[in-house]
């Protein structure tokens, strides 16, 4: 593999509903499944960053989230929106960052265990460089204890990723006492700003 194939190009959206920036992902991830097919040269991976409004998502395993906790989440004044990403439900919103790499795993490795390990990498070695020690769990993500900090929910067809994961910088985590976080009860979930106060 020459180098020139593993440059990432980075996108900052900015601040974004979640409906609208799974429109630019799977604009980015159509070019990478046209270059499999041909259609185009090829496709660049890269690397969506992106702030948003506030949604409660669930991934593929969405069928303990009935039309009432719909309905429920929504009164809260977050938008809810049902993805074909791994996990259970979470929320994104103002003070998270967002990070989608719609990138061809067969550039880098063709794993997708090696992917999200990389991407719990990423957050562990994001939060050491505010003096923080994060680890990986046996749950996927990213903890500060049994803290949660860092999520990862992600789909892949061909090796063409979608979806990624959200790091709390300053995010309001009230938000999050209307849901149980990624199905997972017992354990909580922090911020950036909440571990260096």
């Amino acid at each position: 593999m020459n180098k020139a194939s593993r440059l990432v190009q980075v996108v900052n959206l900015g601040r974004m509903g979640f409906k609208e920036a799974e429109i630019v992902q799977n604009k980015y991830k159509q070019n990478h499944i046209d270059s499999l097919h041909g259609k185009t040269p090829s496709a660049s991976d890269t690397l969506l960053l992106v702030e948003h409004d506030p949604v409660y998502t669930v991934g593929i395993r969405s069928k303990n989230y009935d039309e009432e906790t719909e309905k429920k989440l929504l009164a809260t004044g977050a938008d809810f929106v049902r993805t074909d990403r791994g996990g259970l439900i979470t929320y994104h919103g103002p003070g998270q960052l967002v990070a989608y790499p719609i990138i061809n795993l067969k550039h880098f490795k063709s794993s997708m265990k090696w992917y999200v390990c990389a991407l719990e990498k990423t957050m562990i070695d994001t939060c050491r460089r505010f003096g923080l020690m994060a680890n990986a769990d046996q749950e996927t993500g990213v903890w500060i204890e049994d803290r949660k900090i860092g999520a990862i929910g992600i789909h892949g067809s061909r090796f063409v990723t979608t979806h990624g994961i959200s790091l709390n910088c300053n995010t309001d985590l009230d938000w999050y006492k209307h849901i149980v976080p990624c199905g997972i009860e017992d354990k909580g979930v922090t911020s950036l700003t909440e571990e260096l106060e």
